[in-house]
């Protein structure tokens, strides 16, 4: 089964969205911050495994952005599956912002109709 890694601090956030990707067929692992995020990257042995990375960008410890940089340069295959989520607004960030500059974006809140056809936009683009 494809492996989702959901990076969180809001449980019940987490809670919801391994309910929907078990729904659909994924292992889900999980993180809330974002040290237990990398450590969580570490243990998985095989990028082939994982099939999309939901990471939101305010994480305690270290953000989302970071995670995607250091995601980019050891681990660029896991980087091109990440799907970030955020409460900001994307339409007024900066032009240089992650949330402009990588492809999967999904601000929260969100249907779960955006997340199928996001997380389908990543699995497609293997």
């Amino acid at each position: 089964m494809p492996l989702a890694l959901l990076i969180d601090d809001e449980p019940g956030i987490r809670f919801a969205l391994r309910r929907w990707f078990e729904r659909q067929g994924y292992t889900v692992a999980e993180a809330a911050t974002g040290p237990e995020a990398l450590e969580q990257v570490a243990a998985i042995t095989d990028d082939d495994e994982v099939a999309v990375i939901l990471c939101d960008l305010h994480l305690p410890g270290l953000n989302g952005d970071a995670i995607l940089a250091q995601l980019q340069a050891t681990r660029p295959t896991l980087a091109a599956r990440t799907i970030l989520t955020t409460g900001d607004s994307v339409s007024d960030a900066a032009a240089a912002s992650v949330l402009h500059t990588h492809p999967y974006v999904l601000p929260k809140p969100f249907e779960l109709a955006g997340l199928r056809a996001i997380v389908e936009r990543v699995r497609q683009a293997r």
